[in-house]
């Protein structure tokens, strides 16, 4: 058992240390709205931070799941920030979904400082954050991930080592590059099925075995069906994610159009005011004949 700094107690990372305080870590968690790092130390226990130096101060590993490229960089390398506090030695991993360039940025940072670092992104949804059964695809170096992993395995079904640093966040991007091609295909079927007015729920039956079987498939096919999106990943999010990819893909030479196409069409699902909906909610901008 080691002592932990969880840095972001949001729908994903509140699970996720809520895990490793049940598996024996001594946590200190942070959060910048300090209502939820209140509510999470009032149900799990530990202690408080007023700010990321004051959390990750004498701690063995720094965990980190917020929103974007900038926070991340404010609770790490800002005013205050955790690296300004961590010791040589130490762990730091991120769970945040950013750019490969931050991860490598923070990288080079620490690594300066003697920290060692894994950028860890997970898939698994908010579901899987609470099951603990999140898949996480990491980088950085053999001796970083394997102290990470032993730390991870809490919260985590699958976790793969991929590559360097900077790695998992690409790994992370085509997971959103699939998702997208998925669930716009997931999307049409589901609109051409009820054109031909087919019964839907003999139509995943049938389909549903076979090669055009999927995870979204199983898991939002029925609520697609339902126009119910009040749960799940956010389009806003999605958004983020697919941009993300799409400016990686601008340096790496790589050619994604479906997932440039789809990142529009999040954006019609935006502008009708489904920023905080379930990316299956892709299926509201194709009509649905009465």
């Amino acid at each position: 058992m080691v002592k932990v700094a969880f840095i972001g107690i949001g729908v994903m990372g509140g699970p996720m240390a809520g895990h490793l305080a049940a598996v024996g870590h001594e946590l200190t968690v942070y959060n910048r709205t300090t209502a939820k790092a209140e509510a999470w130390v009032a149900e799990h226990g530990g202690l408080m931070a007023e700010n990321p130096a004051e959390a990750a101060r004498d701690k063995q590993v720094v965990i980190t799941c917020v929103g974007n490229d900038d926070d991340l960089a404010s609770v790490t390398m800002g005013r205050d920030g955790a690296f300004s506090t961590m010791a040589s030695g130490s762990l730091f991993v991120d769970h945040t979904t950013v750019s490969a360039r931050i991860a490598r940025q923070l990288s080079v940072e620490a690594e300066s400082r003697g920290i060692d670092v894994v950028d860890a992104p997970v898939s698994g949804g908010q579901t899987g954050a609470e099951n603990g059964t999140l898949s996480i695809m990491c980088g950085g170096s053999e001796e970083a991930f394997a102290a990470a992993e032993l730390i991870m395995a809490a919260y985590a079904g699958r976790i793969v080592h991929v590559g360097r640093t900077g790695a998992g966040q690409t790994t992370k991007m085509c997971n959103q590059i699939a998702i997208a091609g998925v669930l716009e295909g997931l999307s049409e079927a589901l609109r051409f099925a009820q054109a031909s007015r087919l019964d839907l729920n003999k139509v995943y039956e049938a389909i549903s075995g076979g090669a055009a079987q999927s995870w979204q498939m199983d898991n939002r096919w029925a609520t697609m069906a339902e126009d119910d999106f009040d749960f799940g990943f956010a389009v806003d999010w999605m958004r983020k994610d697919l941009g993300l990819a799409i400016e990686e893909a601008r340096t790496n030479g790589a050619i994604i159009p479906v997932a440039a196409l789809v990142d529009q069409f999040y954006a019609e699902v935006q502008a009708a005011g489904g920023g905080r909906n379930d990316t299956s909610s892709l299926v509201s901008r194709l009509p649905k004949r009465k």
